[in-house]
């Protein structure tokens, strides 16, 4: 049986979608479990239980500062190293992700997941064109960001989902590997002229202030979201690779109209 973590989240209610898609044995674990998921809470070590799970696909349980991520992580590998799991699929950051601010949690799990004496497969997800979509602000005539003139290797969740997936349901073709799953170059001047508006850049200092004026950010949000408009601003996160297009064996989804589709959805009425 797969056993996939954070079941209410997106990525992995995808994946378990993906793998159903398959007729595999799948099921899903969150603190708030749903009908036939279990209850499994990272915060709670002692609780946790994986009898019966053969491959256990740990969706990176990253919305919270790095040691509460970390500890969340090496409760779940020490688990399965317990309960006879035979394999560990970790959801990663791609490689190009290392100045980003939650990066460390990322490359602390992959060495606890290596050192675990498990079979492992690390699947380094690039940054989703939701995500990049999201991060657009309206403005009176357009959009704006501090993305500058760079691009972001961005992907389409669901495409991540499937590349889970297949892994997965075969994981001794790809233990031991590292894969990179990004995808194709987007920057939010191509989201503009896709939605027919102008993009407006701002700089690094005023949409750091304006994170930390929001009061429903939590602290360790301001620093990571900068992080990442820095990130894609300074060209670190545009690199393509071949790893998911071959892993899917299909062609990627849009991201460039997975990221207009996603700033267009949050356009106030009247704009």
């Amino acid at each position: 049986m797969i056993l996939v973590t954070g079941a209410s989240g997106r990525l992995a209610s995808l994946t378990l979608a993906a793998l159903t898609a398959q007729s595999a044995p799948a099921v899903g674990g969150s603190r708030t479990p749903g009908a036939g998921q279990r209850h499994l809470d990272l915060d709670d070590p002692d609780s946790l239980d994986l009898a019966g799970v053969a491959t256990l696909v740990l969706v990176s349980a990253g919305y919270a500062e790095d040691d509460r991520v970390v500890a969340r992580h090496r409760a779940a590998v020490d688990a399965a190293v317990r309960d006879g799991v035979r394999h560990v699929v970790y959801t990663s950051l791609t490689g190009a992700g290392d100045h980003l601010g939650f990066a460390l949690a990322h490359r602390v799990t992959e060495s606890v997941v290596r050192e675990s004496g498990l079979p492992w497969t690390i699947l380094r997800n690039g940054l989703y064109a939701e995500l990049f979509g999201s991060l657009l602000t309206w403005t009176a005539d357009g959009i704006e960001s501090a993305f500058g003139a760079g691009a972001l290797a961005a992907v389409a969740r669901a495409d991540l989902a499937a590349a889970v997936a297949v892994v997965a349901a075969s994981p001794a073709a790809h233990a031991g590997k590292t894969y990179e799953l990004v995808g194709r170059p987007v920057d939010a001047e191509a989201v503009a002229a896709r939605l027919g508006v102008v993009h407006h850049d701002i700089g690094l200092g005023e949409y750091r202030a304006r994170l930390l004026a929001d009061s429903t950010l939590l602290p360790f949000q301001p620093p990571m979201l900068t992080s990442i408009a820095s990130c894609v601003r300074h060209g670190l996160l545009g690199a393509t690779g071949t790893d998911l297009q071959e892993l899917l064996g299909t062609p990627l989804t849009d991201a460039l109209a997975v990221a207009a589709s996603t700033a267009a959805a949050g356009r106030p009425r009247g704009r």
